[in-house]
């Protein structure tokens, strides 16, 4: 009888917090968070707010029933095991909630949402001592800033040592591990543990980026880190660490604050799996054809493929080593990474900054034929002269730019005659390397 593989069954984690209608924190933030780990996200909403990035304009509150009943209904159904909550506006929903995170045994992150980051109070004075008094000792994590901290705490907090007195005074609140946020202090997180009655810090840096959404993100981390069996520790480097990459990968959509992007780093790292993919696909083609290998310069080619925004040459996947001539045959000398040819790089990065969909390029020999076979493909043509480069610049960067200036747009072909030292060459410029490869391809037939 063989035995059946044991399954890892994914964490159901909830969030029970309030909506923003502008997508930055919040259910929103929560449940973007929670796909970015991998946990399934669920939700209990507790208030749906009027918001945007310059702040909120209006609350609307759930009924208490209504916020129980969405608890009751997911925790019926699915093995929830880890919960966080944030925007509690109201006495009665702080109440609510206590109940039914005792009721279902859940282990709650509690991140103590007072204010909006762009503005708004989210959380009203009376219900702050209900939320002392009744959800706090329940908690097995909170969350405050240093502002929340002290609000929590009864005193300011400004300095590490005030950080310290602060989470010790929350902790004797009953919760059983306090981390003190470090965005409004050195960015540096304080975790104190009250059962062992140890202090860690966590150190980190401040990034530029719109921070609409942080503590929720924040929060939403952690708890996904727990839910997938994590140490505190553990859960508090990765969850810093997530946010600061989401700050940097916020994107701009409004006129305030902007919002974090937890799913920034996801999408990057599928576009550059498919890059890859890309250039790969291009090179196989490339390979099976004998005709391309005779447009293969002397200096070899390359083909390489940019992600969406791309701001450097390590965004810009090509062959390392670029591909040569050998045996009649396109042959890439070495692997395919990114970073590995700052020539295409080049070419691509001067590109982009005209038309952002124009993302690959590859060079092949020159000669008035190729021109001739471009021409009749239909393919717009452009070029520079070497002669009038000025000193100390990038000559692809330069160059691509000269050209796509005097043609008033990115042309799909850009030429140049070379110089002194340099052989002449033609660059192909498209959306994709695999689309280029089979344009190279056809213009190395017609050339046959």
């Amino acid at each position: 009888m063989t035995e059946k593989t044991p399954v890892l069954k994914t964490p159901v984690v909830m969030t029970i917090a309030g909506s923003d209608s502008g997508g930055g924190a919040g259910i929103a933030a929560d449940l973007k968070t929670f796909a970015a780990f991998g946990v399934h996200g669920t939700c209990s909403i507790t208030s749906v707010t009027a918001q945007n990035t310059t702040g909120v304009l209006n609350t609307f509150d759930l009924a208490p029933e209504a916020v129980a009943d969405q608890i009751e209904a997911v925790c019926m159904d699915m093995d929830v095991k880890w919960a966080k909550s944030g925007m509690l506006a109201s006495s009665e929903i702080v109440k609510e909630v206590a109940k039914q995170v005792k009721k279902h045994s859940l282990s709650l992150v509690l991140d103590p949402v007072m204010a909006a980051e762009a503005g708004g109070n989210l959380l009203r004075k009376e219900a702050l001592s209900v939320l002392i008094e009744e959800l706090l000792p329940i908690c097995k994590v909170t969350t405050p800033n240093a502002s929340e901290a002290g609000a929590l705490a009864g005193i300011p907090v400004k300095t590490h040592e005030d950080a310290k007195l602060a989470a010790r005074k929350i902790a004797d609140l009953g919760v059983e591990s306090v981390i003190v946020t470090g965005g409004h202090i050195d960015a540096t997180d304080l975790i104190y543990e009250s059962g062992s009655g140890k202090f860690t810090r966590v150190p980190g840096t401040f990034v530029k980026g719109g921070t609409h959404g942080s503590g929720c993100t924040y929060s939403a981390s952690i708890a996904s880190c727990l839910a997938w069996g994590d140490n505190l520790e553990t859960a508090a480097k990765k969850a810093k660490l997530f946010v600061e990459q989401a700050i940097v990968r916020s994107v701009p959509v409004g006129n305030g604050v902007g919002p974090v992007n937890p799913l920034g780093r996801t999408i990057e790292e599928k576009d550059r799996y498919l890059a890859l993919q890309d250039v790969k696909e291009a090179v196989s083609i490339l390979e099976d054809s004998p005709e391309f290998a005779k447009l293969i310069p002397e200096v070899g080619c390359n083909i390489g493929m940019a992600i969406p925004g791309a701001r450097t040459y390590e965004d810009i996947a090509a062959v390392e080593g670029r591909i040569v001539r050998h045996r009649g045959k396109a042959y890439p000398v070495g692997c395919i990474n990114f970073g590995a040819s700052r020539h295409v790089a080049g070419i691509i990065l001067a590109a982009l900054r005209a038309k952002t969909d124009i993302k690959a390029a590859i060079n092949v020999k020159y000669s008035e034929e190729i021109l001739e076979s471009c021409k009749e493909l239909g393919l717009g043509i452009s070029s520079f002269d070497r002669t009038e480069e000025p000193e100390n610049v990038s000559t692809m960067d330069w160059g691509t730019s000269e050209a796509v200036k005097k043609y008033g747009g990115v042309p799909e072909v850009i030429y140049d005659k070379g110089g002194i030292g340099k052989e002449p060459m033609v660059r192909l410029l498209g959306r994709s390397a695999s689309e280029l490869a089979k344009i190279a391809v056809e213009l190395a037939r017609r050339r046959a």
